[in-house]
């Protein structure tokens, strides 16, 4: 941990991802520590961190419940300024803090301090509850993205995203049978957890090369 950061991945890796966590696990759960060693396997240094919410449940008794996503805005604003990546930056995270990352990213693209946004199973809303969608903001997003969804996420199913009205600079990549934290039933799909996390790594380095090859930055070679 340096600085609030819970790092993984070499420090001389070309593309740093910052990822958020989601409203109800930390940094450090199953899912995020997961996907953090699966893109550093495949090359990204990977950063995630705490929204002060989540940090206090380390240290006080009681569970503070998350706030609105709006109001974690500024938090993630300091977070992408703290960390001072030196080359070139993606966003991110899972659920809300993907979501969060959302309504940031096109704010730090037009500044040239991102070259994209990833999120790891997207709230499109919540459980049971397919009339309060999250899209609002997602159909006019200007920022490269890509959403790594599970086709059976609660939050947001292979039947029902293909029915919203989402901005073209959105890639959505599925993963058969997955749930919200993308795991899917092996005996049902096929695939293990592992998989798709080395399914999701893999579409993320691909993804991003092609994204960072097209910017201003000039090419990124992920190794």
């Amino acid at each position: 941990m340096q600085n609030g950061f819970l790092t993984t991945g070499p420090d001389n890796a070309e593309v740093t991802m910052l990822l958020a966590h989601g409203a109800g696990a930390a940094m450090d759960s199953t899912s995020m520590t997961a996907a953090a060693e699966a893109l550093a396997a495949v090359g990204f240094r990977v950063a995630r961190f705490e929204f002060a919410y989540m940090a206090a449940r380390r240290t006080s008794d009681g569970r503070k419940p998350p706030p609105r996503a709006d109001r974690l805005i500024p938090e993630y604003l300091a977070a992408v300024e703290q960390l001072a990546a030196c080359g070139p930056l993606i966003i991110g995270g899972k659920s809300m803090g993907g979501r969060v990352a959302s309504m940031v990213a096109d704010e730090l693209f037009r500044e040239g301090k991102i070259i994209g946004l990833v999120c790891l199973g997207y709230p499109f809303h919540p459980p049971d509850k397919p009339g309060q969608l999250r899209t609002k903001h997602l159909e006019t997003l200007e920022t490269p993205t890509l959403i790594v969804q599970g086709t059976r996420d609660a939050f947001g199913t292979r039947e029902e995203v293909p029915g919203y009205s989402l901005s073209s600079k959105i890639d959505l990549l599925w993963l058969e049978d997955g749930d919200h934290d993308l795991r899917p039933r092996k005996k049902i799909s096929g695939f293990s957890f592992a998989d798709h996390q080395a399914s999701m790594a893999q579409a993320i380095r691909d993804w991003a090369s092609a994204k960072a090859s097209r910017s201003s930055l000039g090419p990124v070679a992920l190794t």
